[in-house]
């Protein structure tokens, strides 16, 4: 369990964020067409999973607009945002704020990508939602980077995950 805030408040999360050079957990999440992908079908390029809490809220909205525009510049590498979001809500959320390049995935039906990645939110009031995190990982599938946001309202260390993209791009 990890121990974040937000605003100042102790939260905690349901476990911890895969250990950096295992193999990362594999996923089924939901598309905003409605079908389901798992992290296989990226396989064979660099993954950021941007993790969010909620594409309605600022800074989850500032590290799509981010991570969108900087993926640009690292070819071969894909940015997966990923929250408990409606794919409806965010396919919204990228047309009206020109998201054309991150790939936004909602874990409405399992509800099982927080627990296996140790990011549900399991206390407070966001309890339910995803804490804000960053999991980079390379093409063989191991885990390269992580970030768990010690605090909630703060943005993630986009220069250190793009860094750690480039590298497992590069290897």
């Amino acid at each position: 369990m990890a121990t974040i805030t937000l605003k100042g408040a102790v939260i905690h999360s349901s476990g911890e964020l895969p250990k950096l050079g295992t193999n990362a957990p594999d996923f089924k999440l939901t598309k905003a067409d409605l079908s389901d992908v798992s992290l296989a079908d990226f396989k064979g390029t660099v993954r950021i999973l941007n993790i969010a809490t909620s594409l309605d809220t600022g800074i989850c909205a500032a590290s799509a607009r981010i991570f969108n525009q900087q993926i640009k510049k690292l070819g071969g590498a894909v940015v997966l945002t990923i929250s408990r979001d409606l794919p409806f809500a965010q396919k919204r959320f990228c047309d009206a704020e020109g998201i054309d390049t991150v790939i936004t995935l909602s874990d409405l039906r399992t509800r099982s990508f927080g627990k296996d990645y140790g990011v549900e939110l399991i206390d407070g009031p966001l309890a339910g939602l995803l804490a804000r995190s960053v999991v980079v990982i390379d093409p063989a599938g191991k885990v390269v980077y992580t970030e768990q946001v010690p605090e909630i309202a703060q943005e993630p260390d986009y220069e250190k995950a793009l860094n750690a993209a480039k590298a497992a791009a590069a290897y």
